[in-house]
This record gives C-alpha cells, structure tokens and sequence, in this order.
C-alpha cells in the first residue's frame, strides 16, 4: 500500500506550514495531495495585496524611504523600527526581488489612491461595441427612417453597426433589393460612418458592417461635454451679456 509523506518546509516569506495528515493519505485524491503539497511550499492561498509590517518575513529587506530614497540593505527589525519612528507602514513592493523591495508609506493612503486611479482608467476606458439592425428589403419608409435614425446615434456614440437584410419567401430570388438597400443606407450616413464589411450573402440574410468615423474615446468626451454643458443651462449658467456702454462688435 503506499503511503505518500509530505514534510513540512520552511517557507522564506510567509513561514512554516504543517500539511494535515488527513490530505496526504491514499484514501484522498491526488488533487487533495497537490493542493497540499502546495500549500506547503508556498505558504498558503495567493494574496493580491503586498504584505506589510509584520506579516513580512524576511531576514533582510532593500528599504526605500518616504521620499523615494535609496536607504539600502537593512535588516528587517531596523526597519520595523523606521516604520514606527516615522509612524508610517513597511510595504513590500517587489517580492520576487532578492532581498525583496519594501518602502515606507502610509497603506490606507496609497490603496484610497490606487482605488481612485484604478476607477478614473475604468471611467475613460472604451470599448467599442457591434450593434445589430435587422431590416427587410421592402421596408416602410417611416421604418426606413426609424431604423436610420438608430444607425446614426449608435455611429455617434462610437459603435460600429451591423446591418442585417432579412429575406423571406421569393425575396431570396432578389439579393439587389437587400443590396440597394444597404447602399443607399451607408450613402445616407457616410458623414458618421464608412462601410468596413462590404454587404455579403449569408444564407438567408445579406450583412454589411458600418464602421464609425470618430473613435469610442472622443465619442465619449463630446458626450460628457454636451452632458456638462446641459447641466450648467439648468443650473442658470449662461455666459454673462456684454456691457451696454461698449459697442458691439461686427
């Protein structure tokens, strides 16, 4: 019968880590094993965060001051002891270096403005999306118009727009149709947009794809502008009128 043994190591960063005897037996997956084994000489689950003050654990560190300084190759009570001196935090920034890069901050601070900047990226991060207009070939002008008008504003947000020509019945023996109609679509909007995909047959449907001339970011900035702008109206923020005493200029 075998009989697998995993002995407890020293791990340099977080420790040493006892495996239960009960993960190790051969009456356990041999995922249970691994994970184990893992365990063991990693020092337990994968953190995010870096590791601060007494948590690190490490004989010596390369310590960066408040400023940025270079202090150099410190123990790592004698920086403990910096830290409190300086009523500040030990954060290791660079764990895989050796010895490993920590540098006096105040944490709270500098994960309140991590948070800040990571929101700031997702807010001006754009991400073009394909937006789908299903027509048919005999469409109702009224339709036709509804359906243009959908076209213009995805163009204008920064999307790009597929257009769909759906065939029914005999109309699958008239692929011109579909293909005016998608002609004269792009030459209505060609001003916001430009046709990437050129319209081609797939099955029953006809498909074009129409780009959009602005990308996504300035779509986004001229949105918020306009939004700003409609906000200050309603708030009575309108430019000040010029004196009556100073005549106008032509």
């Amino acid at each position: 019968m075998l009989q697998i043994y995993v002995e407890p190591r020293l791990c340099p960063v977080r420790g040493i880590f006892h495996v239960p005897a009960r993960l190790v037996t051969p009456n356990r997956r041999y995922a249970a094993v691994r994970q184990a084994v893992a365990w063991c000489y990693r020092g337990g689950s994968i953190s995010a965060e870096p590791r601060i003050n007494d948590r690190i654990r490490v004989p010596e560190v390369r310590l960066v001051g408040p400023s940025g300084e270079q202090v150099g190759i410190v123990p790592l009570a004698k920086a403990l002891e910096l830290a409190q001196e300086y009523d500040l935090d030990l954060v290791e920034v660079a764990a895989n270096a050796r010895p490993p890069v920590c540098k006096l901050m105040d944490y709270g601070k500098f994960k309140y403005e991590s948070a800040m900047k990571a929101r700031e990226a997702r807010k001006n991060q754009a991400h073009t999306v394909i937006k789908e207009m299903k027509l048919r070939p005999k469409i109702d002008p009224h339709d036709y118009d509804t359906k243009k008008g959908h076209v213009v504003r995805f163009l204008k947000q920064g999307d790009k727009v597929k257009i769909t020509i759906m065939f029914r019945g005999r109309e699958q023996s008239r692929p011109e149709l579909g293909f005016r109609l998608l002609q004269r679509l792009a030459e209505d909007v060609q001003e916001l947009g430009f046709i990437e995909s050129n319209p081609k047959q797939d099955g029953r449907n006809m498909i074009m794809v129409l780009g959009p001339h602005k990308k996504k970011t300035e779509a986004m900035a001229e949105a918020r502008e306009a939004q700003a702008a409609r906000k200050a109206e309603r708030q009575g923020g309108a430019p000040a009128e010029e004196p009556a005493g100073e005549p106008a200029e032509a």
